[in-house]
């Protein structure tokens, strides 16, 4: 009789659920895909629907459902801090207590309610023993390093350990943090900290600051590290009068942070520089960006220089030859090649879904191989676990709808069709297969375009995105020609390749070749494709490079700005019809917007 454990994470971030049988992960997804709020952070109801559903069972199969963190230690931590930061925490307070005993503190009897299972079916997982475990219980090695830092979890920020367990059962599975940061003091409260100033939405707009940043130079990296105090071992202090996240709600620096930086940057402002925009330089507005770029560019150099120490030390304290990350700051990708490359680590496996979200898988993987001591069998590939639709499916929709669409007599036609199409500068959005674990779209949510044309940067953040004009877009690559294009040695090794985990540089000789993914600087942030992963998507960036020979496509992700990803058809036809793609390609079908700009 097969064993199945529900992972469950919500209420903070990012609510998700996944599901094991006998170890192995059979599905996983964000809510957010489902009720279509962004960061959803609810119950995840409709996501525990759809696990149970991809596996064919009801709630009474569960082993057990576990949950990410410990609700009461967590309650503990914020008590503490509101009294100690007393009275400047009494309005937040006195907002945060109303959902805490609405539903954050009952969290056992909602699962109870919600899933439908007994209290004895009911586990708790340390939230970052939860990190820990989707790291390295989903990797390919028997022993690792282990680093988890994020916002925080319970009391812990940041975790430093080792972990152990075979494929044969001659080692037993255990995961060891034996280091530790507490609240307040956070590299991710630190970096959420400058998002926050820079006018980006805290939880959602790091990435922003990551793709800001190569439009600054590091100039005030003394100013930062005036707020952040750094020890040779990476264990770290914040002073905490430059912060008010740890007593408000809505702020997260003070006055003083404000008289070091100077004035916040105005939300949904247009960002441009010199480099970005040289039509304006000199005028007082790009003076101003090129401020807060460079700031953005000195908080991720000390950010990246702080986890170096950090896994410096971690190495010299396990002797490990193999790291695995994972915590909101793991997705980093800017850091994370200089963390593979400039540490003794040889080889590194990150969680693609290193945040909340991922949390739910890491708490099912610790009961089933630390409470159940079951051997492990799992190595995570891929990234697609969550729903699919069948071309019946999508034929009855867009049948249904009459929605004009093409069939062709073979993949191959369809193949050649849409890299001849991108090949004559029209975009595409490519629906197909099992959307993705994670926040990045690996190419069965993907809107795909060419990456030689340097205006496709612009024209897909403008007429498709809606979004900032100096966010950077993904190269994917064919395997076989990763190493002729990225300063990446021996990429076909390192697992980060295969998720957007890292930006790597592009060879200068390449730079020219993929403007429109080349970001500022000269770097990627590339994912690494072979066929046996994703058949038709590497079959048609191979049909673009028999054409062009350039074995590189445009790759970002199919929403549009402030939207999750797509999951269903409707969803996808939605979002090409409200936006510039020209082709829509669901499953075996295209769909083009000329055709329906004639019916």
């Amino acid at each position: 009789m097969a064993n199945y454990i529900l992972g469950i994470s919500c209420y903070y971030h990012d609510s998700a659920a996944a599901l094991l049988k006998d170890g192995e992960l059979i599905a996983a997804a964000q809510e957010e895909r489902f009720s279509r709020k962004k960061h959803d952070s609810d119950f995840p109801t409709l996501a525990i629907r759809f696990c149970l559903q991809q596996a064919g069972i009801t709630a009474e199969q569960l082993d057990y459902v576990v949950f990410y963190e410990k609700p009461l230690v967590k309650f503990s931590r914020i008590l503490q801090t509101s009294v100690a930061t007393f009275p400047k925490s009494w309005k937040s307070w006195r907002e945060a207590i109303p959902t805490w005993f609405r539903q954050k503190l009952w969290i056992k009897n909602h699962i109870m309610s919600e899933v439908g299972v007994s209290a004895d079916r009911v586990l708790f997982c340390d939230h970052h023993h939860a990190h820990a475990a989707s790291a390295f219980y989903a990797s390919p090695f028997e022993e690792a390093a282990v680093l988890t830092v994020d916002g925080v979890g319970e009391w812990t920020t940041t975790a430093l350990g080792v972990a152990k367990g075979s494929f044969d059962n001659s080692l037993p599975c255990e995961i060891n943090l034996f280091a530790e940061q507490r609240f307040p003091h956070s590299i991710g409260l630190l970096y959420s900290t400058f998002t926050a100033w820079l006018g980006f939405q805290v939880n959602e707009g790091e990435y922003k600051v990551m793709g800001m940043s190569p439009y600054g130079q590091p100039r005030y990296v003394d100013k930062v590290y005036e707020v952040v105090r750094v020890n040779e071992d990476g264990s770290f202090r914040l002073n905490m009068d430059y912060f008010a996240f740890h007593w408000s709600l809505n702020d997260s620096y003070s006055d003083k942070f404000v008289k070091l930086f100077g004035k916040p940057r105005v939300k949904e402002s247009d960002f441009f520089t010199a480099a970005t925009h040289p039509d304006r330089a000199g005028l007082p507005e790009t003076e101003q960006n090129q401020y807060y770029a460079d700031v953005a560019a000195s908080i991720q150099y000390v950010t990246e220089e702080i986890l170096l120490k950090m896994l410096h030390h971690l190495h010299q304290q396990t002797g490990q030859k193999n790291l695995v990350m994972a915590g909101g700051v793991a997705l980093n990708s800017k850091a994370n090649y200089r963390l593979l490359f400039e540490t003794p680590f040889e080889e590194m496996f990150i969680q693609p879904a290193a945040g909340d979200d991922g949390g739910a898988l890491g708490a099912a993987l610790w009961a089933y191989h630390e409470v159940m001591k079951q051997p492990r069998k799992f190595v995570m590939q891929h990234a697609y676990y969550g729903s699919e639709y069948s071309d019946e499916e999508i034929r009855a929709f867009l049948t249904e709808n009459n929605i004009p669409f093409e069939t062709f007599e073979s993949d191959a036609t369809l193949i050649d069709e849409v890299a001849s199409c991108i090949v004559d500068g029209q975009i595409v959005g490519w629906f197909q297969g099992r959307f993705e674990w994670g926040p990045r779209a690996l190419g069965n949510r993907s809107i795909l375009a060419d990456p030689r044309r340097p205006e496709m940067k612009d024209i897909v953040n403008a007429r498709i995105k809606f979004r900032e004009p100096f966010r950077p877009f993904a190269p994917v690559v064919l395997a076989e020609y990763a190493e002729e294009y990225f300063e990446f040695p021996n990429v076909g090794q390192h697992s980060c390749a295969r998720y957007m985990l890292m930006v790597a540089p592009v060879k200068p000789d390449k730079q020219a070749k993929t403007p429109a993914t080349t970001h500022e600087g000269g770097t990627g942030r590339l994912q690494l494709i072979d066929r046996e992963t994703n058949p038709r998507y590497y079959d048609l960036i191979k049909a673009f490079y028999d054409k062009t020979g350039v074995p590189v496509l445009l790759n970002t992700s199919f929403n549009l700005r402030g939207e999750p990803i797509v999951t269903t058809p409707q969803n996808a036809y939605n979002t090409f019809q409200a936006s510039g793609i020209d082709l829509l390609v669901l499953g075996s079908y295209l769909v083009r917007k000329s055709s329906l700009e004639k019916a």
